[in-house]
């Protein structure tokens, strides 16, 4: 470790295009915060596994579904693992960052999630809905996700799926957490308009929703993002638990609000890079981003 301050390789896509959103400004306004506390570089995912070395720990970031290049992502975490190097998130997270397995572990074990299927035997366990989702297990971004009518669902349930009621719901609101500790919320008041992002003000009930998942995910340290949506009877249900690379929508805060997450982050990162945190051994598969 260098004996002044950390060196971190931030892997992010610069170019990745994202529907209604500029992941680059993101990390570029990032980075340009970090150069101040940290030795700093930027590198394509593709490049991670052969630069990694050199630094005190790997910043994984914006960069773009793992879909896009799911055999150099195998290897980066391979090496990654084996060497004991620090990778933040750290290659432990059970939510995206190992598929989506976890929507029907946590439906079987009863948490407010959208209830998951797989199959079509399970299709009973469901509530009846004029409408459903069926997703690819290993999807991002939307991509293959299909929206099919309940009478012709059967067939268009091939490969490795999800299938979900369409939930007619309010809205979808974010909670970002930094480790453990919730930073800020934001949702989308028009359902079909999901990234125009406005402030959310989290109640303690919504915390204590958003709380159950961190706490299932155990993930120590780390950039999360618990993704929910309103259900027509008031409550709260997962959609999806973001804890390898996700987008932070900086843009749709106040500043204020902007440098409390920027400082949350810097000191999270500087207490795992300087050996705050040992990096774990194992994970499972391989993400769904």
């Amino acid at each position: 470790m260098s004996a002044a301050r950390p060196r971190l390789l931030y892997v992010t896509d610069l170019a990745y295009q994202a529907r209604g959103r500029r992941y680059c400004d993101e990390d570029i306004h990032l980075t340009s915060r970090l150069r101040a506390h940290f030795d700093l570089a930027l590198c394509h995912p593709l490049d991670a596994a052969a630069l990694m070395d050199g630094f005190d720990a790997v910043v994984v970031r914006n960069s773009g579904p793992v879909l896009g290049h799911e055999k150099a992502y195998a290897d980066f975490r391979a090496r990654a693992l084996a060497a004991g190097t620090r990778v933040y998130n750290p290659l432990t997270g059970k939510a995206d960052m190992a598929g989506k397995q976890y929507l029907l572990d946590l439906t079987a074990a009863g948490y407010p999630v959208i209830p998951t299927v797989d199959r079509v035997e399970d299709l009973d366990r469901l509530p009846a809905a004029a409408r459903y989702v069926v997703k690819p297990k290993l999807g991002a971004d939307s991509l293959g996700l299909r929206i099919v009518p309940g009478s012709r669902l059967a067939g268009h349930i091939a490969g490795d799926v999800l299938i979900q009621p369409c939930v007619d719901f309010a809205y979808e609101v974010s909670f970002y957490f930094v480790d453990d500790d919730f930073q800020y919320a934001l949702y989308a008041p028009d359902p079909g308009r999901r990234w125009e992002l406005k402030p959310y003000t989290a109640t303690a009930a919504d915390l204590e929703f958003a709380r159950r998942f961190i706490d299932w995910n155990d993930l120590g340290h780390g950039i999360q993002r618990v993704d929910a949506c309103r259900a027509p009877d008031g409550g709260l249900l997962l959609v999806e638990l973001e804890d390898l690379n996700p987008y932070l929508s900086l843009d749709a805060l106040e500043e204020e609000a902007k440098d409390a997450f920027v400082a949350a982050f810097t000191a999270s990162l500087n207490r795992f890079a300087q050996g705050a945190f040992s990096p774990a051994e194992g994970g499972r598969g391989v993400p769904g981003r």
